[in-house]
C-alpha cells in the first residue's frame, strides 16, 4: 500500500488548481525570428488558413513555407485556431503528411487542448498516444513530460479538465499502469479530481493486471477513503465520489478470485457511504452467497431487491438459478426458470447450462437430456464441462452408446472442445458392457488428441477383457502396466 501513497520525489511543483495554472509565453516563442525578406509565418499562415478557400490554402502555405515550422511557431499557429478546432486539425495533418513540422511534446499538447475543449475525445486520446510514443527526457517518462507539459499550456489553451482523463485513459490502454496511478495522485494533491469514471477505469485496470487486492489499495488512494484517518483540506474538496460501478467493479474482481468474505466487506462499505446498489450489484453478491453455500441469504437479498424496485435481470435470473442447481433445489430453479418464460426475459446459454447441471446433479438425466436438446436447437454452444456432466450422467444410467453419441456430436457438430475425463468415462462404461471393440477405437481417438492413458484406463480394459473370459489380453495389459510404471519411475 506504501507505492500508492508516496508522492513522486521528482514530481515539480504544481498550482493549486485548474483555474491558477499558468502559462509560460516563452514556451511557445519562435526560436530565431522570421528574416525581414520572409513573411511572418504566425501572421501569414493564421490569414491564409482563416481566410483563403480550403482549396488554395495548402499550395499557398507550401509555397510560402516549403521549409515548415518549428513546434513553437505550430503551436503559435494552432492557438490563434482554437476556435476552429476541425480546422486547426487539418492544419496538424497537413504538417504531418508534408513533414512540414518535427513535432514534440510541445506541440502535440497545443493541438491536444484545441480538441479537447472541442470534446473531441477520439482524436484528442490518438495523438495524447502518439504524443506518449515520443521520446522523453532522459531521467523522466514521456507521459509525465506531457503532463507537466499540459498543466502549463492549460489557461493560454482554454482547454477543458477532463484532458487529464484522457491521458489516464490512454496511460491505461498502453499498459502504463504506474503512469496513470502518479499522474492521478499528482492531481489530486493539488486539489484536482479526476472523473469517476476514469478513476473507476485505473481501478479495473489495476485489479486486472495486478490483482483485486491492489485494485482496491488504489480505490482507496484515489476516492481518499477508508485510511482510518480525517481527511485532509485536499481530500475535503474534492468532489469526486465513488458509484455504485466502483464498488460493483471492486466486488467482481473480488468474486472472480474467490475472496469471498472481500466481497460482502466492499458491499458493507457501499452501504456506508450511502451509495444506492443495483441489480448487478445485488447479483454479485448473491453469486458470492451461492458460492459459500449461503442459498438462503442469498434468497433474501433476491426479495430485498424486489422489494426496493429492482426487477432481476438475466444476470440476476442466472445467479439465483445457478446457485439453487448447484445445491440440489432444482425445483426452485425450476420455478424461475419459468417465471423467466412469463415475463419475457429469454433465457441464455448461462441459463440452460445451470439446468443441465443442476439435473445431472439431483441424477434425473432424462430432464437434462430435454434441456440441452432445447439449447441446442436455439443455437447455443455448450462448454465441455456440460457436456462431461451429461455424459457421466448417461454412463451412470448405463445409457454408454448415447452418451458416446452425445459426444461426437458435439464435438463434430458444434466444436467443444473435451477434457479427457470425458473419454475416461467412456472407455470406462463400455467396457463394462463388454463393448471392448468401441472402447479400442475411443482410446485410439483419446490418444489421438494428446490424452496419455492412465493407470484408469489401464483397469477399465482390464476389467473388460475379463468379463469377456479373455486371460491373454488380461495378462498382456498387465505386463503393459508394470512396464509403463518402470519407465515412469526412470524418468
Amino acid at each position: 500500500m506504501a507505492i500508492f501513497l508516496k508522492h513522486h520525489v521528482n514530481t515539480p511543483r504544481l498550482l493549486p488548481s485548474v483555474a491558477s495554472f499558468s502559462f509560460s509565453s516563452s514556451s511557445y516563442s519562435t526560436t530565431s525570428p522570421p528574416s525581414s525578406d520572409q513573411p511572418d509565418p504566425i501572421a501569414t499562415v493564421t490569414s491564409i488558413l482563416t481566410h483563403h478557400r480550403s482549396k488554395s490554402r495548402w499550395s499557398n502555405i507550401l509555397t510560402l513555407f516549403p521549409s515548415g515550422f518549428t513546434p513553437s511557431q505550430f503551436s503559435q499557429i494552432t492557438l490563434q485556431l482554437k476556435n476552429n478546432p476541425h480546422l486547426a486539425l487539418r492544419f496538424f495533418l497537413f504538417t504531418e503528411q508534408k513533414s512540414l513540422c518535427n513535432h514534440n511534446l510541445s506541440s502535440y499538447s497545443t493541438i491536444i487542448h484545441i480538441l479537447s475543449r472541442a470534446r473531441l475525445k477520439t482524436r484528442a486520446r490518438e495523438l495524447i498516444r502518439v504524443a506518449i510514443r515520443t521520446p522523453g527526457m532522459e531521467n523522466e517518462p514521456t507521459y509525465m513530460k506531457l503532463f507537466e507539459l499540459l498543466v502549463k499550456t492549460y489557461n493560454e489553451c482554454g482547454s477543458a479538465p477532463f484532458v487529464f482523463d484522457l491521458l489516464v485513459k490512454s496511460c491505461l490502454q498502453m499498459k502504463k499502469l504506474d503512469g496513470s496511478i502518479e499522474i492521478v495522485r499528482m492531481l489530486r494533491s493539488r486539489g484536482l479530481s479526476p472523473q469517476v469514471s476514469t478513476c473507476n477505469a485505473l481501478i479495473g485496470e489495476v485489479s486486472k493486471c495486478r490483482g483485486a487486492k491492489k485494485g482496491y489499495e488504489v480505490y482507496k488512494e484515489v476516492f481518499g477513503v477508508g485510511n482510518g484517518e480525517r481527511e485532509t483540506n485536499v481530500k475535503r474538496v474534492l468532489k469526486v465520489r465513488p458509484n455504485v460501478h466502483t464498488f460493483n467493479a471492486l466486488m467482481l474482481c473480488f468474486y472472480r478470485e474467490g475472496l469471498l468474505e472481500k466481497v460482502e466487506e466492499v458491499w458493507s462499505e457501499m452501504e456506508s457511504l450511502g451509495c444506492a446498489a443495483n441489480g448487478y450489484s445485488y447479483s454479485i453478491l448473491m453469486a458470492a452467497l451461492c458460492e459459500e453455500g449461503k442459498v438462503r441469504e442469498a434468497e433474501e437479498l433476491w426479495e430485498e431487491m424486489r422489494v426496493k424496485g429492482l426487477e432481476p435481470d438475466i444476470v440476476a435470473y442466472n445467479t439465483m438459478i445457478g446457485g439453487f442447481c448447484k445445491h440440489g433445489e432444482i425445483i426452485r430453479a425450476e420455478e424461475l426458470y419459468r417465471e423467466m418464460g412469463l415475463i419475457g426475459i429469454q433465457a441464455t446459454c448461462v441459463t440452460y447450462e445451470n439446468l443441465i447441471d443442476g439435473y445431472c446433479k439431483v441424477a434425473d438425466i432424462y430432464s437434462a437430456m430435454l434441456i440441452y436438446k432445447d439449447m441446442c436447437r436455439k443455437g447455443f454452444k455448450p462448454q465441455g464441462l456440460t457436456v462431461e456432466a451429461l455424459v457421466r450422467g448417461l454412463c451412470d444410467k448405463r445409457r454408454v452408446l448415447e452418451a458416446l453419441e452425445t459426444m461426437r456430436v458435439a464435438v463434430r457438430e458444434l466444436g467443444v472442445y473435451l477434457s479427457g475425463k470425458s473419454y475416461v468415462l467412456l472407455i470406462k462404461g463400455l467396457c463394462e458392457e463388454k463393448k471392448m471393440e468401441e472402447a479400442l477405437k475411443l482410446q485410439a481417438e483419446m490418444v489421438g488428441k494428446g490424452f496419455k492413458p492412465d493407470p484408469e484406463i489401464y483397469e477399465a480394459f482390464i476389467d473388460g477383457y475379463l468379463r469377456q473370459g479373455n486371460k491373454e489380453m488380461e495378462t498382456m495389459l498387465r505386463k503393459e502396466v508394470i512396464e509403463t510404471q518402470k519407465e515412469q519411475e526412470k524418468n
